[in-house]
């Protein structure tokens, strides 16, 4: 008796606009299921209609902003419930600030390493066992060109 492949779901963080979107939609061009994880509800689900449309593939829409520390956790845990588990990571969530270190809101700054390294690092470390144990799957870590360069 053959055995089904159990589906290779895609999870992409900041996946609301940009190269999140973009990446979404050439994941599910391959036939990937998806889970769109990103702050704006509204365009989650507005992109998951249109990439059902298209593409004929399972979506999922989770509104979590990965900003708040526990986050990471609780996106792994909707996971978990749901029974999807996370064949590829794109770690694309993040943002930028430009400005003066000393004037820039400090908040701003500790919400920027919130999301760009805390996040990024805690899925990473959440989803990695997952692949290991099955012995397959990747993760992608989106950045700027900007991180690889020095600045003022």
């Amino acid at each position: 008796m053959a055995t089904m492949e159990e589906p290779r779901w895609t999870l992409i963080t900041g996946a609301s606009s940009g190269i999140g979107a973009e990446l979404a939609r050439v994941f599910a061009e391959r036939g990937y299921p998806l889970v769109l994880a990103a702050r704006r509800h509204e365009r989650l689900v507005a992109l998951g209609a249109e990439i059902r449309r298209n593409h004929d593939v399972p979506v999922e829409s989770l509104a979590i902003d990965l900003e708040d520390r526990e986050a990471p956790r609780d996106l792994h845990d909707m996971l978990l419930e749901r029974g999807i588990a996370v064949h590829t990571l794109v770690n694309n969530a993040g943002f930028g600030l430009r400005g003066y270190f000393a004037s820039l809101p400090h908040e701003r700054q500790l919400a920027m390493i919130d999301l760009n390294v805390m996040a990024l690092t805690s899925l990473s470390r959440l989803m990695l066992p997952g692949m290991i144990e099955r012995r397959r799957g990747g993760i992608l870590n989106v950045a700027s060109l900007a991180a690889f360069q020095a600045g003022p």
